[in-house]
């Protein structure tokens, strides 16, 4: 069976996820000498995600946010089917920015300004956090940005296509062509030669 790509992001977490792995923590940290159950463990945490408030549950559900926007910002930068070590063709048309991306272009100079001391992860995790504090039609512009560079890049894609394989292939199939005839012109020419040379040596010998 074939493994996935070693390079693809990690997968986000849910909410929930992320309320499993606090309480598998916290279980750790008590009891570290007693092993976990999974079954029973799990039928546990089920039972008291249940039961907790939406308060306690929104913590979780902001951690899965701000996942999410990981998982995303990697995601963006990730080109599956390329295998290691092989280029990228530099006139493929460039993949386009996401919503959050654009608003991230724009927001992070402020960002730096404000906290010049913050590494690019805690400036990474503000953004996540604006962005999952604005409204929907605070995102609106930026979505609609991205939807219009993705048409594009969608039109260059398939421009890029037609001409760099369709095109290219076309071209190449013709060139092999004018090279074999070529190869053919030279060898009867060689053989026109030949017969010229036997006919001088006939008459020498009359």
């Amino acid at each position: 069976m074939a493994k996935g790509d070693p390079r693809k992001p990690k997968g986000k977490m849910s909410a929930y996820a992320y309320f499993i792995k606090t309480c598998r923590q916290e279980h750790e940290k008590k009891t570290p000498e007693v092993p976990v159950n999974f079954t029973m463990f799990s039928k546990k945490c089920s039972e008291r995600w249940k039961t907790i408030t939406s308060k306690e549950k929104g913590k979780f559900e902001d951690m899965a946010k701000l996942d999410k926007v990981r998982y995303d910002n990697e995601m963006q930068h990730f080109a599956p089917g390329r295998k290691k070590g092989q280029k990228k063709d530099p006139n493929a048309p460039k993949r386009p920015s996401s919503g959050f991306f654009i608003f991230c272009a724009d927001h992070r100079p402020k960002i730096k300004a404000v906290h010049p001391t913050l590494g690019i992860g805690d400036v990474a995790k503000k953004l996540g956090e604006q962005w999952n504090n604005l409204t929907d039609a605070n995102k609106q512009p930026y979505l609609q940005k991205a939807n219009k560079l993705k048409d594009k890049y969608q039109k260059d894609v398939a421009d890029y296509k037609s001409k760099g394989k369709v095109g290219g292939g076309a071209s190449l199939v013709q060139q092999q062509q004018t090279q074999q005839q070529q190869h053919t012109t030279t060898n009867n020419d060689d053989d026109e030669d030949e017969d010229e040379d036997d006919d001088e040596d006939d008459d020498d010998d009359e």
